[in-house]
Protein backbone atom coordinates (compact mmCIF):
# COMPACT_ATOMS: atom_id res chain seq x y z
CA UNK A 1 0.00 0.00 0.00
CA UNK A 2 3.20 1.93 0.10
CA UNK A 3 2.61 5.44 -1.16
CA UNK A 4 -1.17 5.53 -0.88
CA UNK A 5 -2.29 7.75 2.02
CA UNK A 6 -4.60 6.16 4.59
CA UNK A 7 -8.01 7.67 5.05
CA UNK A 8 -9.05 7.91 8.70
CA UNK A 9 -12.63 7.19 7.66
CA UNK A 10 -11.57 3.87 6.14
CA UNK A 11 -9.65 2.69 9.18
CA UNK A 12 -11.23 0.21 11.54
CA UNK A 13 -10.32 -1.92 14.52
CA UNK A 14 -11.10 -5.60 14.86
CA UNK A 15 -10.74 -7.24 18.29
CA UNK A 16 -10.56 -11.02 18.20
CA UNK A 17 -10.67 -13.15 21.31
CA UNK A 18 -7.95 -15.76 21.81
CA UNK A 19 -8.67 -16.86 25.35
CA UNK A 20 -7.02 -20.15 26.36
CA UNK A 21 -7.63 -21.75 22.94
CA UNK A 22 -4.01 -21.44 21.68
CA UNK A 23 -2.88 -23.28 24.79
CA UNK A 24 -5.55 -25.98 24.37
CA UNK A 25 -4.75 -26.38 20.68
CA UNK A 26 -1.12 -26.94 21.60
CA UNK A 27 -2.09 -29.89 23.79
CA UNK A 28 -4.55 -31.25 21.21
CA UNK A 29 -1.74 -31.16 18.66
CA UNK A 30 0.70 -32.80 21.03
CA UNK A 31 -1.84 -35.58 21.69
CA UNK A 32 -2.56 -36.02 17.99
CA UNK A 33 -6.23 -36.11 18.91
CA UNK A 34 -7.67 -34.31 15.90
CA UNK A 35 -5.82 -36.61 13.48
CA UNK A 36 -7.21 -39.66 15.31
CA UNK A 37 -10.73 -38.24 14.99
CA UNK A 38 -10.24 -37.74 11.26
CA UNK A 39 -9.06 -41.34 10.96
CA UNK A 40 -11.81 -43.01 12.98
CA UNK A 41 -14.70 -40.66 12.11
CA UNK A 42 -14.16 -40.00 8.39
CA UNK A 43 -16.51 -37.86 6.33
CA UNK A 44 -17.82 -39.85 3.39
CA UNK A 45 -19.89 -37.04 1.86
CA UNK A 46 -17.57 -34.79 -0.15
CA UNK A 47 -20.20 -32.05 -0.19
CA UNK A 48 -19.75 -31.41 3.54
CA UNK A 49 -18.07 -28.09 4.18
CA UNK A 50 -17.31 -29.08 7.77
CA UNK A 51 -16.01 -32.61 8.36
CA UNK A 52 -17.26 -34.77 11.20
CA UNK A 53 -13.89 -34.52 12.94
CA UNK A 54 -13.91 -30.72 12.67
CA UNK A 55 -17.43 -30.53 14.13
CA UNK A 56 -16.42 -32.82 16.99
CA UNK A 57 -13.29 -30.72 17.52
CA UNK A 58 -15.42 -27.60 17.86
CA UNK A 59 -17.64 -29.27 20.44
CA UNK A 60 -14.64 -30.66 22.34
CA UNK A 61 -12.99 -27.23 22.60
CA UNK A 62 -16.30 -25.71 23.64
CA UNK A 63 -16.71 -28.25 26.44
CA UNK A 64 -13.30 -27.26 27.78
CA UNK A 65 -13.63 -23.49 27.34
CA UNK A 66 -17.17 -22.23 26.78
CA UNK A 67 -19.50 -25.01 28.03
CA UNK A 68 -22.34 -23.84 25.85
CA UNK A 69 -25.13 -26.17 24.68
CA UNK A 70 -24.90 -27.71 21.24
CA UNK A 71 -27.37 -25.29 19.67
CA UNK A 72 -25.08 -22.35 20.56
CA UNK A 73 -21.83 -23.64 19.11
CA UNK A 74 -21.90 -21.27 16.13
CA UNK A 75 -22.27 -18.30 18.47
CA UNK A 76 -19.38 -19.60 20.59
CA UNK A 77 -16.99 -19.71 17.64
CA UNK A 78 -17.97 -16.29 16.28
CA UNK A 79 -16.24 -14.19 18.94
CA UNK A 80 -12.90 -15.98 18.63
CA UNK A 81 -10.17 -15.44 16.07
CA UNK A 82 -10.63 -17.56 12.92
CA UNK A 83 -8.99 -20.94 13.01
CA UNK A 84 -8.83 -21.37 16.78
CA UNK A 85 -11.78 -23.78 16.68
CA UNK A 86 -10.31 -25.57 13.67
CA UNK A 87 -12.61 -23.77 11.21
CA UNK A 88 -12.17 -20.85 8.88
CA UNK A 89 -14.76 -18.08 8.64
CA UNK A 90 -16.72 -19.79 5.82
CA UNK A 91 -16.87 -23.09 7.68
CA UNK A 92 -17.94 -21.40 10.90
CA UNK A 93 -20.97 -19.94 9.10
CA UNK A 94 -22.04 -23.44 8.02
CA UNK A 95 -21.77 -24.88 11.53
CA UNK A 96 -25.13 -25.71 13.09
CA UNK A 97 -26.53 -27.92 15.82
CA UNK A 98 -27.79 -30.31 13.13
CA UNK A 99 -24.26 -30.58 11.70
CA UNK A 100 -22.84 -31.35 15.13
CA UNK A 101 -25.66 -33.83 15.76
CA UNK A 102 -24.77 -35.76 12.60
CA UNK A 103 -21.12 -35.79 13.70
CA UNK A 104 -22.20 -37.28 17.04
CA UNK A 105 -24.11 -39.96 15.11
CA UNK A 106 -20.97 -40.89 13.21
CA UNK A 107 -18.95 -40.93 16.44
CA UNK A 108 -21.45 -43.37 17.94
CA UNK A 109 -21.21 -45.57 14.84
CA UNK A 110 -17.40 -45.52 14.90
CA UNK A 111 -15.18 -48.01 16.70
CA UNK A 112 -14.87 -45.81 19.77
CA UNK A 113 -12.94 -48.45 21.70
CA UNK A 114 -10.19 -48.40 19.07
CA UNK A 115 -10.32 -44.60 18.91
CA UNK A 116 -9.90 -44.13 22.66
CA UNK A 117 -7.23 -46.83 22.84
CA UNK A 118 -5.16 -45.06 20.21
CA UNK A 119 -5.57 -41.72 21.97
CA UNK A 120 -4.62 -43.09 25.40
CA UNK A 121 -1.62 -45.00 24.05
CA UNK A 122 -0.39 -41.83 22.34
CA UNK A 123 -0.84 -39.91 25.60
CA UNK A 124 1.04 -42.60 27.53
CA UNK A 125 3.94 -42.41 25.10
CA UNK A 126 4.11 -38.63 24.63
CA UNK A 127 3.37 -37.56 28.20
CA UNK A 128 5.01 -40.41 30.11
CA UNK A 129 1.83 -41.84 31.68
CA UNK A 130 3.05 -45.25 32.81
CA UNK A 131 -0.26 -47.10 33.49
CA UNK A 132 1.12 -48.76 36.63
CA UNK A 133 -1.66 -47.95 39.11
CA UNK A 134 -5.21 -47.43 37.85
CA UNK A 135 -8.23 -46.26 39.83
CA UNK A 136 -11.79 -47.13 38.81
CA UNK A 137 -15.13 -45.73 39.91
CA UNK A 138 -18.47 -44.75 38.44
CA UNK A 139 -21.02 -41.98 38.82
CA UNK A 140 -24.61 -41.57 37.73
CA UNK A 141 -25.56 -38.87 35.22
CA UNK A 142 -29.14 -37.79 35.81
CA UNK A 143 -31.24 -36.88 32.77
CA UNK A 144 -34.43 -34.85 32.62
CA UNK A 145 -37.12 -36.46 30.49
CA UNK A 146 -38.86 -39.77 29.93
CA UNK A 147 -36.70 -41.28 27.15
CA UNK A 148 -39.35 -43.93 26.53
CA UNK A 149 -37.50 -45.43 23.55
CA UNK A 150 -34.12 -45.57 25.27
CA UNK A 151 -34.46 -49.13 26.55
CA UNK A 152 -31.22 -50.58 25.26
CA UNK A 153 -32.40 -50.74 21.65
CA UNK A 154 -30.24 -51.21 18.58
CA UNK A 155 -29.30 -48.01 16.79
CA UNK A 156 -27.73 -48.56 13.36
CA UNK A 157 -26.51 -52.06 14.30
CA UNK A 158 -25.05 -50.93 17.64
CA UNK A 159 -26.49 -51.32 21.12
CA UNK A 160 -27.38 -48.00 22.72
CA UNK A 161 -27.47 -47.63 26.52
CA UNK A 162 -30.74 -47.87 28.40
CA UNK A 163 -31.73 -44.64 30.14
CA UNK A 164 -33.64 -45.82 33.17
CA UNK A 165 -33.99 -45.55 36.93
CA UNK A 166 -31.24 -46.92 39.15
CA UNK A 167 -29.27 -46.18 42.28
CA UNK A 168 -28.77 -42.43 42.01
CA UNK A 169 -25.42 -41.24 43.34
CA UNK A 170 -26.74 -37.70 42.78
CA UNK A 171 -29.56 -38.42 45.28
CA UNK A 172 -32.12 -37.92 42.52
CA UNK A 173 -34.08 -41.20 42.38
CA UNK A 174 -36.89 -39.33 40.61
CA UNK A 175 -34.75 -38.92 37.45
CA UNK A 176 -33.64 -41.49 34.93
CA UNK A 177 -29.91 -41.86 34.48
CA UNK A 178 -26.89 -43.37 32.78
CA UNK A 179 -23.76 -44.74 34.42
CA UNK A 180 -20.45 -43.01 33.63
CA UNK A 181 -17.60 -45.46 34.37
CA UNK A 182 -14.15 -43.87 34.56
CA UNK A 183 -10.62 -45.16 35.15
CA UNK A 184 -7.75 -42.81 35.90
CA UNK A 185 -4.01 -43.23 36.28
CA UNK A 186 -2.56 -42.57 39.73
CA UNK A 187 0.04 -40.30 38.12
CA UNK A 188 -1.88 -37.03 38.00
CA UNK A 189 -5.34 -38.59 37.83
CA UNK A 190 -5.17 -38.78 34.02
CA UNK A 191 -8.28 -40.51 32.59
CA UNK A 192 -7.33 -43.62 30.60
CA UNK A 193 -10.62 -45.44 30.10
CA UNK A 194 -14.31 -44.60 29.89
CA UNK A 195 -17.48 -46.57 29.39
CA UNK A 196 -21.16 -45.66 29.39
CA UNK A 197 -23.53 -48.25 30.89
CA UNK A 198 -27.26 -48.63 31.44
CA UNK A 199 -28.73 -46.54 34.23
CA UNK A 200 -29.58 -49.56 36.38
CA UNK A 201 -26.16 -51.22 36.08
CA UNK A 202 -24.52 -52.13 39.39
CA UNK A 203 -20.81 -51.55 39.88
CA UNK A 204 -20.30 -55.22 40.78
CA UNK A 205 -20.90 -56.21 37.14
CA UNK A 206 -18.62 -53.67 35.52
CA UNK A 207 -15.18 -54.53 36.88
CA UNK A 208 -14.36 -57.66 34.85
CA UNK A 209 -15.04 -56.01 31.49
CA UNK A 210 -13.22 -52.84 32.58
CA UNK A 211 -10.18 -54.75 33.82
CA UNK A 212 -9.97 -56.79 30.60
CA UNK A 213 -9.99 -53.57 28.58
CA UNK A 214 -7.30 -52.04 30.77
CA UNK A 215 -5.14 -55.14 30.41
CA UNK A 216 -5.36 -54.88 26.63
CA UNK A 217 -4.65 -51.15 26.84
CA UNK A 218 -1.60 -51.50 29.10
CA UNK A 219 -0.34 -54.59 27.27
CA UNK A 220 0.18 -56.38 30.57
CA UNK A 221 -1.75 -57.58 33.62
CA UNK A 222 0.52 -56.59 36.51
CA UNK A 223 -0.78 -53.04 36.98
CA UNK A 224 -2.40 -52.30 40.36
CA UNK A 225 -6.18 -51.99 40.03
CA UNK A 226 -7.80 -49.92 42.81
CA UNK A 227 -11.55 -49.71 43.30
CA UNK A 228 -14.19 -49.41 45.99
CA UNK A 229 -16.02 -52.20 47.82
CA UNK A 230 -18.00 -53.25 44.74
CA UNK A 231 -14.84 -54.90 43.47
CA UNK A 232 -14.81 -57.13 46.55
CA UNK A 233 -16.84 -60.00 45.10
CA UNK A 234 -15.68 -63.57 44.61
CA UNK A 235 -16.04 -63.51 40.81
CA UNK A 236 -14.30 -60.15 40.35
CA UNK A 237 -11.31 -60.93 42.53
CA UNK A 238 -10.91 -64.47 41.20
CA UNK A 239 -10.92 -63.22 37.60
CA UNK A 240 -8.27 -60.55 38.21
CA UNK A 241 -6.04 -62.69 40.40
CA UNK A 242 -6.38 -65.68 38.07
CA UNK A 243 -5.21 -63.60 35.13
CA UNK A 244 -2.12 -62.37 36.97
CA UNK A 245 -3.58 -59.03 38.01
CA UNK A 246 -3.19 -57.12 41.25
CA UNK A 247 -5.91 -55.23 43.10
CA UNK A 248 -6.68 -53.17 46.19
CA UNK A 249 -10.25 -52.83 47.35
CA UNK A 250 -12.30 -51.99 50.43
CA UNK A 251 -13.81 -54.95 52.24
CA UNK A 252 -17.53 -54.28 52.89
CA UNK A 253 -19.05 -54.42 56.38
CA UNK A 254 -21.12 -57.44 55.37
CA UNK A 255 -18.07 -59.72 55.30
CA UNK A 256 -17.53 -62.03 58.26
CA UNK A 257 -13.85 -61.00 58.49
CA UNK A 258 -15.00 -57.48 59.31
CA UNK A 259 -17.28 -58.62 62.12
CA UNK A 260 -14.63 -60.95 63.51
CA UNK A 261 -12.02 -58.18 63.76
CA UNK A 262 -14.45 -55.74 65.40
CA UNK A 263 -15.31 -58.41 67.95
CA UNK A 264 -11.63 -59.27 68.53
CA UNK A 265 -10.66 -55.66 69.07
CA UNK A 266 -13.03 -55.33 72.03
CA UNK A 267 -10.55 -57.21 74.23
CA UNK A 268 -7.32 -56.82 72.24
CA UNK A 269 -5.06 -53.99 71.11
CA UNK A 270 -3.57 -54.38 67.60
CA UNK A 271 0.05 -53.46 66.98
CA UNK A 272 -0.81 -50.39 64.93
CA UNK A 273 1.91 -48.96 62.67
CA UNK A 274 1.89 -45.18 62.24
CA UNK A 275 2.08 -44.30 58.54
CA UNK A 276 1.14 -40.60 58.39
CA UNK A 277 1.27 -37.86 61.02
CA UNK A 278 -0.05 -34.69 59.43
CA UNK A 279 -1.55 -31.41 60.69
CA UNK A 280 -5.27 -30.95 60.56
CA UNK A 281 -6.16 -29.68 57.08
CA UNK A 282 -9.35 -27.91 58.20
CA UNK A 283 -8.61 -26.64 61.69
CA UNK A 284 -5.25 -25.13 62.50
CA UNK A 285 -5.69 -25.89 66.21
CA UNK A 286 -7.50 -29.17 65.67
CA UNK A 287 -6.20 -32.68 66.41
CA UNK A 288 -3.55 -34.05 64.09
CA UNK A 289 -4.43 -36.33 61.21
CA UNK A 290 -2.94 -39.71 62.15
CA UNK A 291 -3.19 -42.82 59.98
CA UNK A 292 -2.28 -46.30 61.24
CA UNK A 293 -2.20 -49.72 59.57
CA UNK A 294 -2.30 -53.24 60.93
CA UNK A 295 -2.05 -56.53 59.04
CA UNK A 296 -3.57 -59.56 60.82
CA UNK A 297 -1.92 -62.93 60.39
CA UNK A 298 -5.18 -64.53 59.25
CA UNK A 299 -5.99 -63.74 55.58
CA UNK A 300 -9.42 -63.47 54.02
CA UNK A 301 -11.56 -66.46 53.06
CA UNK A 302 -10.00 -66.25 49.57
CA UNK A 303 -6.50 -66.18 51.11
CA UNK A 304 -5.92 -62.53 50.19
CA UNK A 305 -4.10 -60.22 52.55
CA UNK A 306 -6.14 -57.94 54.82
CA UNK A 307 -4.85 -54.54 55.93
CA UNK A 308 -6.80 -52.70 58.60
CA UNK A 309 -6.64 -48.91 58.51
CA UNK A 310 -7.33 -46.56 61.40
CA UNK A 311 -7.73 -42.80 61.01
CA UNK A 312 -7.99 -40.73 64.18
CA UNK A 313 -9.91 -37.93 62.46
CA UNK A 314 -12.28 -40.43 60.89
CA UNK A 315 -12.80 -41.92 64.35
CA UNK A 316 -13.77 -38.52 65.75
CA UNK A 317 -16.04 -37.88 62.78
CA UNK A 318 -17.90 -41.18 63.15
CA UNK A 319 -18.33 -40.69 66.89
CA UNK A 320 -19.68 -37.18 66.38
CA UNK A 321 -22.00 -38.33 63.60
CA UNK A 322 -23.38 -41.14 65.76
CA UNK A 323 -24.16 -38.72 68.59
CA UNK A 324 -25.74 -36.29 66.16
CA UNK A 325 -27.94 -38.99 64.64
CA UNK A 326 -28.95 -40.30 68.06
CA UNK A 327 -29.95 -36.81 69.17
CA UNK A 328 -31.96 -36.23 65.99
CA UNK A 329 -33.68 -39.63 66.21
CA UNK A 330 -34.52 -39.08 69.89
CA UNK A 331 -36.04 -35.72 69.05
CA UNK A 332 -38.15 -37.31 66.31
CA UNK A 333 -39.32 -40.08 68.65
CA UNK A 334 -40.20 -37.50 71.30
CA UNK A 335 -42.32 -35.66 68.75
CA UNK A 336 -44.04 -38.91 67.80
CA UNK A 337 -44.71 -39.70 71.46
CA UNK A 338 -46.22 -36.24 71.90
CA UNK A 339 -48.51 -36.80 68.92
CA UNK A 340 -49.72 -40.10 70.31
CA UNK A 341 -50.56 -38.48 73.63
CA UNK A 342 -52.53 -35.70 71.95
CA UNK A 343 -56.31 -35.77 72.19
CA UNK A 344 -56.50 -35.55 68.40
CA UNK A 345 -53.88 -38.14 67.61
CA UNK A 346 -54.52 -39.72 64.23
CA UNK A 347 -51.89 -42.46 64.52
CA UNK A 348 -54.13 -44.94 66.27
CA UNK A 349 -53.24 -48.08 64.38
CA UNK A 350 -50.33 -50.24 65.49
CA UNK A 351 -49.10 -50.68 61.89
CA UNK A 352 -48.96 -46.92 61.35
CA UNK A 353 -47.00 -46.34 64.52
CA UNK A 354 -44.54 -49.14 63.76
CA UNK A 355 -43.99 -47.69 60.29
CA UNK A 356 -43.27 -44.23 61.69
CA UNK A 357 -40.76 -45.66 64.17
CA UNK A 358 -39.04 -47.77 61.50
CA UNK A 359 -38.69 -44.76 59.20
CA UNK A 360 -37.07 -42.67 61.95
CA UNK A 361 -34.60 -45.41 62.85
CA UNK A 362 -33.73 -46.02 59.21
CA UNK A 363 -33.37 -42.33 58.38
CA UNK A 364 -30.69 -41.84 61.02
CA UNK A 365 -29.25 -45.39 60.97
CA UNK A 366 -29.66 -45.85 64.72
CA UNK A 367 -31.71 -49.03 64.85
CA UNK A 368 -28.77 -50.77 66.49
CA UNK A 369 -28.62 -48.27 69.36
CA UNK A 370 -32.24 -47.30 70.07
CA UNK A 371 -34.64 -50.01 71.20
CA UNK A 372 -38.19 -48.76 70.68
CA UNK A 373 -41.22 -50.56 72.02
CA UNK A 374 -44.88 -49.89 71.33
CA UNK A 375 -46.95 -50.09 74.53
CA UNK A 376 -50.62 -49.73 75.42
CA UNK A 377 -51.65 -47.19 78.03
CA UNK A 378 -54.96 -47.58 79.86
CA UNK A 379 -56.86 -44.50 80.91
CA UNK A 380 -59.64 -45.06 83.42
CA UNK A 381 -62.66 -42.84 84.08
CA UNK A 382 -65.88 -43.33 86.02
CA UNK A 383 -69.41 -42.46 85.02
CA UNK A 384 -72.74 -42.72 86.83
CA UNK A 385 -74.60 -45.87 85.97
CA UNK A 386 -77.87 -43.89 85.90
CA UNK A 387 -78.87 -40.29 85.41
CA UNK A 388 -79.65 -38.04 88.33
CA UNK A 389 -78.09 -36.24 91.23
CA UNK A 390 -75.26 -38.32 92.71
CA UNK A 391 -75.69 -39.52 96.26
CA UNK A 392 -74.17 -41.92 98.76
CA UNK A 393 -75.71 -44.91 97.04
CA UNK A 394 -75.01 -43.83 93.46
CA UNK A 395 -73.49 -46.59 91.35
CA UNK A 396 -70.62 -45.85 89.01
CA UNK A 397 -69.21 -47.80 86.10
CA UNK A 398 -65.53 -47.76 85.12
CA UNK A 399 -64.69 -46.78 81.54
CA UNK A 400 -61.27 -47.89 80.27
CA UNK A 401 -59.70 -46.42 77.16
CA UNK A 402 -56.57 -47.82 75.62
CA UNK A 403 -54.09 -45.63 73.79
CA UNK A 404 -50.83 -46.51 72.06
CA UNK A 405 -47.57 -45.07 73.29
CA UNK A 406 -43.88 -45.65 72.61
CA UNK A 407 -40.92 -46.11 74.91
CA UNK A 408 -37.26 -46.39 74.03
CA UNK A 409 -33.98 -47.13 75.65
CA UNK A 410 -30.40 -46.41 74.60
CA UNK A 411 -28.23 -49.49 74.14
CA UNK A 412 -25.04 -48.19 75.75
CA UNK A 413 -23.29 -51.52 75.25
CA UNK A 414 -23.84 -51.43 71.47
CA UNK A 415 -22.59 -47.83 71.33
CA UNK A 416 -19.45 -48.69 73.28
CA UNK A 417 -18.92 -51.77 71.11
CA UNK A 418 -18.99 -49.78 67.86
CA UNK A 419 -17.04 -46.85 69.30
CA UNK A 420 -14.14 -49.22 69.96
CA UNK A 421 -13.64 -49.65 66.19
CA UNK A 422 -14.59 -46.15 65.01
CA UNK A 423 -12.38 -44.86 62.22
CA UNK A 424 -11.28 -48.35 61.19
CA UNK A 425 -11.91 -50.17 57.93
CA UNK A 426 -10.27 -53.12 56.12
CA UNK A 427 -8.54 -53.17 52.74
CA UNK A 428 -8.08 -56.31 50.68
CA UNK A 429 -5.04 -56.86 48.45
CA UNK A 430 -3.78 -59.94 46.62
CA UNK A 431 -0.22 -58.64 46.19
CA UNK A 432 1.69 -59.91 49.21
CA UNK A 433 4.82 -57.98 48.18
CA UNK A 434 3.13 -54.68 49.06
CA UNK A 435 3.61 -53.46 52.61
CA UNK A 436 0.54 -52.31 54.59
CA UNK A 437 1.70 -48.72 54.16
CA UNK A 438 1.88 -49.17 50.37
CA UNK A 439 -1.61 -50.67 50.31
CA UNK A 440 -2.94 -47.65 52.20
CA UNK A 441 -1.11 -45.24 49.91
CA UNK A 442 -2.64 -46.92 46.86
CA UNK A 443 -6.11 -46.75 48.38
CA UNK A 444 -5.74 -43.07 49.35
CA UNK A 445 -5.28 -42.22 45.68
CA UNK A 446 -8.92 -43.17 45.05
CA UNK A 447 -10.40 -39.74 45.93
CA UNK A 448 -8.62 -38.23 42.91
CA UNK A 449 -11.13 -39.88 40.63
CA UNK A 450 -13.89 -38.22 42.65
CA UNK A 451 -12.29 -34.89 41.71
CA UNK A 452 -12.67 -35.83 38.05
CA UNK A 453 -16.36 -36.57 38.61
CA UNK A 454 -16.71 -33.24 40.40
CA UNK A 455 -15.16 -31.44 37.43
CA UNK A 456 -17.42 -33.40 35.10
CA UNK A 457 -20.58 -32.29 36.87
CA UNK A 458 -19.72 -28.83 38.16
CA UNK A 459 -17.09 -27.33 35.87
CA UNK A 460 -18.22 -28.97 32.64
CA UNK A 461 -21.89 -29.22 33.70
CA UNK A 462 -22.52 -32.53 31.94
CA UNK A 463 -26.06 -32.73 33.28
CA UNK A 464 -28.73 -32.10 32.23
CA UNK A 465 -28.10 -33.25 28.69
CA UNK A 466 -30.02 -31.35 26.02
CA UNK A 467 -30.34 -34.36 23.73
CA UNK A 468 -33.16 -36.87 23.19
CA UNK A 469 -31.24 -39.48 21.22
CA UNK A 470 -29.42 -41.89 23.55
CA UNK A 471 -26.87 -42.72 20.83
CA UNK A 472 -25.86 -39.07 20.58
CA UNK A 473 -25.75 -38.84 24.38
CA UNK A 474 -23.26 -41.71 24.57
CA UNK A 475 -21.15 -40.08 21.85
CA UNK A 476 -21.30 -36.79 23.76
CA UNK A 477 -20.08 -38.59 26.88
CA UNK A 478 -17.08 -39.73 24.85
CA UNK A 479 -16.21 -36.10 24.13
CA UNK A 480 -16.57 -35.27 27.82
CA UNK A 481 -14.07 -38.03 28.57
CA UNK A 482 -11.66 -36.52 26.05
CA UNK A 483 -12.21 -33.09 27.61
CA UNK A 484 -11.33 -34.52 31.03
CA UNK A 485 -8.23 -36.08 29.48
CA UNK A 486 -7.04 -32.76 28.02
CA UNK A 487 -7.78 -30.98 31.27
CA UNK A 488 -5.89 -33.56 33.35
CA UNK A 489 -2.84 -33.40 31.08
CA UNK A 490 -2.62 -29.61 31.33
CA UNK A 491 -2.92 -29.78 35.10
CA UNK A 492 -0.36 -32.59 35.37
CA UNK A 493 2.17 -30.84 33.12
CA UNK A 494 2.07 -27.63 35.13
CA UNK A 495 2.38 -29.36 38.50
CA UNK A 496 5.26 -31.51 37.33
CA UNK A 497 7.04 -28.48 35.86
CA UNK A 498 6.57 -26.55 39.12
CA UNK A 499 8.05 -29.44 41.07
CA UNK A 500 11.02 -29.71 38.70
CA UNK A 501 11.66 -25.96 38.96
CA UNK A 502 11.22 -25.93 42.77
CA UNK A 503 8.27 -23.55 42.48
CA UNK A 504 6.03 -23.99 45.53
CA UNK A 505 3.11 -21.85 44.34
CA UNK A 506 1.87 -19.49 41.65
CA UNK A 507 -0.35 -16.41 42.18
CA UNK A 508 -3.33 -17.88 40.29
CA UNK A 509 -6.02 -17.31 42.89
CA UNK A 510 -8.05 -14.06 42.90
CA UNK A 511 -6.14 -11.08 44.25
CA UNK A 512 -2.92 -12.87 43.17
CA UNK A 513 -3.05 -15.19 46.17
CA UNK A 514 -0.73 -18.19 46.17
CA UNK A 515 -1.93 -21.43 44.60
CA UNK A 516 0.10 -24.54 45.47
CA UNK A 517 -1.79 -27.07 43.34
CA UNK A 518 -3.12 -25.29 40.24
CA UNK A 519 -6.03 -26.82 38.38
CA UNK A 520 -6.77 -26.41 34.71
CA UNK A 521 -9.64 -24.12 35.62
CA UNK A 522 -7.17 -21.65 37.15
CA UNK A 523 -4.95 -21.84 34.07
CA UNK A 524 -7.80 -21.28 31.61
CA UNK A 525 -9.08 -18.35 33.65
CA UNK A 526 -5.62 -16.76 33.52
CA UNK A 527 -5.83 -16.54 29.72
CA UNK A 528 -9.58 -15.94 29.40
CA UNK A 529 -9.24 -12.25 28.45
CA UNK A 530 -6.41 -12.61 25.95
CA UNK A 531 -7.23 -11.05 22.59
CA UNK A 532 -5.49 -9.61 19.57
CA UNK A 533 -6.38 -6.38 17.81
CA UNK A 534 -6.12 -5.78 14.06
CA UNK A 535 -6.12 -2.39 12.34
CA UNK A 536 -8.07 -2.50 9.08
CA UNK A 537 -8.07 -0.31 6.02
CA UNK A 538 -11.37 -1.31 4.57
CA UNK A 539 -11.16 -5.08 4.37
CA UNK A 540 -7.35 -5.19 4.36
CA UNK A 541 -5.39 -5.85 7.55
CA UNK A 542 -2.58 -3.32 7.84
CA UNK A 543 -1.31 -4.19 11.33
CA UNK A 544 -1.90 -6.79 14.02
CA UNK A 545 -1.30 -6.17 17.72
CA UNK A 546 -0.88 -9.46 19.57
CA UNK A 547 -1.93 -9.68 23.21
CA UNK A 548 0.44 -8.24 25.76
CA UNK A 549 1.02 -11.23 27.97
CA UNK A 550 1.82 -10.64 31.63
CA UNK A 551 4.89 -12.02 33.33
CA UNK A 552 2.75 -14.68 35.01
CA UNK A 553 1.22 -15.73 31.69
CA UNK A 554 4.69 -16.04 30.14
CA UNK A 555 5.81 -18.10 33.14
CA UNK A 556 2.83 -20.49 32.88
CA UNK A 557 3.31 -20.93 29.15
CA UNK A 558 6.97 -21.70 29.72
CA UNK A 559 6.16 -24.28 32.39
CA UNK A 560 3.60 -25.92 30.10
CA UNK A 561 6.00 -25.99 27.16
CA UNK A 562 3.71 -23.79 25.05
CA UNK A 563 5.75 -21.46 22.80
CA UNK A 564 4.86 -17.75 23.06
CA UNK A 565 4.30 -17.79 19.28
CA UNK A 566 1.01 -19.58 19.98
CA UNK A 567 -0.28 -16.19 21.16
CA UNK A 568 2.04 -13.77 19.39
CA UNK A 569 1.87 -15.30 15.89
CA UNK A 570 0.08 -12.84 13.64
CA UNK A 571 -1.25 -15.42 11.20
Amino acid sequence: MGDQPLSPAALGILAERLGPLPLINHFLSRMGLLEVLEQHVPTADGRSTVSHAQALGVLLRSIIVEREPIYRQQESTTGFAPGLFGLDAAQAERLSDDRIGRALDRLFDADRAALLTEVVLAVAQRFGVRLQQLHNDSTSISLCGQYRQARGRRVRARSAPAITYGYSKDLRPDLKQLLFILTTDADGGVPVHFRCADGNTTDVRTHIETWNTLRALAGRADFLYVADSKLCSFDNMRHIAGAGGRFVTVMPRSRQEDAQFRKWIQLNSPAWELVWDRPNAREADGPRDLWYVYKPELPSAELYGIVWVWSTLLSLHQTHRRQKHLAAATEQLTGLKRRLASARARLRGAAQIDLQVAQILERYSVGRYLKVARVVREEHSFKQARRGRPGPDTAYRKITRRRYDIEWTMDEAAIAYDKRSDGMYPLLCNDRSLTPAQVLTAHKGQPRIEKRFEQLKTVHEIAPVFLKNEARIEALFTLYFLALLVQALIERELRQAMKAANIEHLPLYPEARACRRPTTEHILRLFSLAERVSVLNGAAVIRVFPPELTELQHQVLGLLGVPPSAYIDKT
